[in-house]
C-alpha cells in the first residue's frame, strides 16, 4: 500500500474528546496538491467531532481549504477558498449487508459517506483529503474567463437559443 499523503488514524475504541482540529502541513498540502492535480493547497484545516451509533464512529465538522488551480478558460493560476461540511460515518468492515451486482438499492443520509476499515483504527486524514477531492472543481473559471472568452470570439450556449424550435425561429426570421 502506498503512503497517504494525509494519515491521522483514530482508534474508535478511544475517540478524542471534544473536538478535534486536524491541519495539513506544508509537506502533506504539497502531496495532496500533486494527487489533486491543483497548483497548490495553501491550507487546509478540519475541526471534527465525535460520537458513536450503532457500533458506528460518526465523525462531523468542517472542512476549510484554500486552493490554487489554473482557471479552466485562461490556466492563469487564481486562489479560493473551500469549505465543506464533513458528515462521515465509520464502520467496521464486514458490519454492511453485500448486495446483488443488479440489485437496486435506495440509501439514506446516513449511508452516503460510509466508510468500512479494518483493525483497530481507521484514518480519519484520508477521509478528510477525499472530502477535499470532491470539493475541487477541476473546471472552475477565474476572474479573468469571461473576457478570455470575449475577447476570443467564444459566445456562451446560455447566451445563444439551439436546438429544433431555436433553429425553426431562426429560419422564420429571415424569411
Amino acid at each position: 500500500m502506498s503512503e497517504l499523503e494525509l494519515s491521522r488514524l483514530v482508534k474508535p475504541r478511544a475517540l478524542p474528546g471534544g473536538e478535534q482540529v486536524i491541519e495539513a502541513n506544508e509537506a502533506e498540502r504539497a502531496a495532496l496538491a500533486r494527487r489533486f492535480g491543483v497548483t497548490s493547497i495553501k491550507a487546509l484545516t478540519a475541526t471534527v467531532g465525535f460520537d458513536t451509533k450503532e457500533g458506528a464512529v460518526l465523525a462531523n465538522g468542517r472542512l476549510k481549504a484554500v486552493i490554487e488551480q489554473p482557471c479552466a478558460i485562461t490556466r492563469d493560476d487564481f486562489t479560493y477558498e473551500v469549505e465543506e461540511p464533513l458528515a462521515l460515518r465509520f464502520v467496521p468492515a464486514g458490519s454492511t449487508p453485500d448486495y446483488a451486482p443488479d440489485e437496486e438499492i435506495e440509501l439514506d443520509s446516513e449511508d452516503l459517506d460510509e466508510i468500512e476499515y479494518e483493525g483497530e483504527t481507521f484514518d480519519l486524514g484520508e477521509a478528510i483529503a477525499q472530502t477535499l477531492a470532491l470539493a475541487i472543481d477541476p473546471y472552475r473559471e477565474g476572474p479573468g474567463a469571461d473576457e478570455a472568452r470575449e475577447s476570443a470570439g467564444i459566445v456562451s450556449d446560455e447566451d445563444t437559443p439551439s436546438g429544433p424550435l431555436a433553429e425553426a425561429l431562426a429560419a422564420l426570421r429571415k424569411d
